[in-house]
């Protein structure tokens, strides 16, 4: 069962275990510089605004309604990464894609788990996910792009624009698995959180790089209670549509990179040294990115596509942000 609270996703297994919860927040953040380096990760912005799609089914296109699931709105100015917070804290293993692709693997959508290659993330160990994994330790940002255009990751490997926005199945791990754990003490910091017509659907694009790595998980495909699963599709608009079918104003516009990273605020770097991590998938590393898949379509998608030098970079841990000693 998935419920909407505050924002947030929950998604609950009472049937497996009186603490299987899973909370999802979707953060709004800075829409990187396309330009071929890595960035740091960039800050939370807050959580983005959800709204039940079959409260505005009338408003929405039947698709929509068939999927179920929430909106949200986005600007094109901004990214969008997926927040796993450490409470309640019961394991999950939990598959993202974006329009129906796969993030970590880049493969077509499928319901079941694989271990080879390793198709999910697992939570509480990994806090979050910024975007496509397309190398070991590096990912392209989550950055919305109109379906039809050929900029997302969907209409890249499939040559289609079918289905757009986000989507989320999760399973909990087995009881009997999870009371090991606790026996044995078998384990994440949050991280810091500083038009066209309604109707016209939006997809995700990879964008600028961070560095971030997806880590292998640590209990084995045996752990989790493949039986019981449930889904959320999460549908984009941009601010505009959202506006025109929810009567309500999208949050105030996000500031770019630039405009961030010279009033020198933190951005943020994210280790695990007992962790392993995934290498990226080949189908995903070999797509276009924004800036040159519009230099190729003779477009030029991303304004405001500087590069910006991050002078704060903090380093955090499972265990929190690494206070720095200094002088005595």
């Amino acid at each position: 069962m998935v419920v909407l609270e505050h924002d947030r996703l929950a998604f609950r297994f009472p049937e497996v275990h009186a603490q299987a919860v899973l909370v999802v927040e979707f953060q709004r953040t800075l829409r990187l510089p396309d330009d071929g380096r890595d960035y740091p990760l960039p800050p939370g912005l807050g959580v983005f605004p959800l709204a039940q799609v079959d409260d505005y089914s009338s408003r929405l296109p039947q698709s929509w309604h068939e999927h179920g699931g929430v909106f949200l709105p986005i600007y094109q100015a901004e990214a969008l990464w997926v927040n796993f917070p450490r409470w309640p804290g019961y394991p999950f293993a939990v598959k993202v894609a974006a329009g129906k692709i796969n993030a970590l693997t880049g493969d077509g959508w499928d319901n079941d788990l694989s271990e080879t290659p390793q198709d999910y993330l697992v939570t509480p160990e990994q806090p979050w996910l910024d975007g496509f994994c397309v190398g070991k330790g590096v990912i392209r940002q989550f950055v919305a792009m109109p379906l039809g255009e050929g900029y997302t990751a969907e209409e890249q490997l499939t040559g289609e624009a079918a289905h757009g926005g986000l989507q989320l199945i999760a399973y909990p791990m087995k009881a009997e698995a999870h009371e090991e754990t606790l026996r044995t003490g078998g384990g994440s910091q949050a991280r810091y959180i500083a038009l066209s017509e309604p109707g016209h659907e939006m997809g995700l694009a990879p964008g600028g790089l961070t560095r971030q790595e997806i880590y292998h998980d640590p209990y084995g495909i045996s752990a989790w209670e493949r039986s019981a699963r449930s889904r959320c599709f999460v549908h984009i608009l941009n601010s505009l549509q959202y506006t025109a079918v929810t009567g309500r104003h999208p949050p105030t516009r996000p500031p770019t990179a630039a405009e961030y990273a010279e009033a020198g605020l933190p951005w943020f770097e994210y280790y695990d040294a007992e962790r392993r991590a995934l290498e990226g998938a080949a189908k995903l590393a070999g797509i276009d990115s924004l800036a040159p898949k519009g230099a190729k379509l003779g477009k030029m998608p991303l304004p405001e596509n500087e590069p910006v030098e991050p002078a704060l970079v903090r380093k955090l841990s499972p265990h929190g942000a690494v206070v720095r000693e200094g002088a005595f």
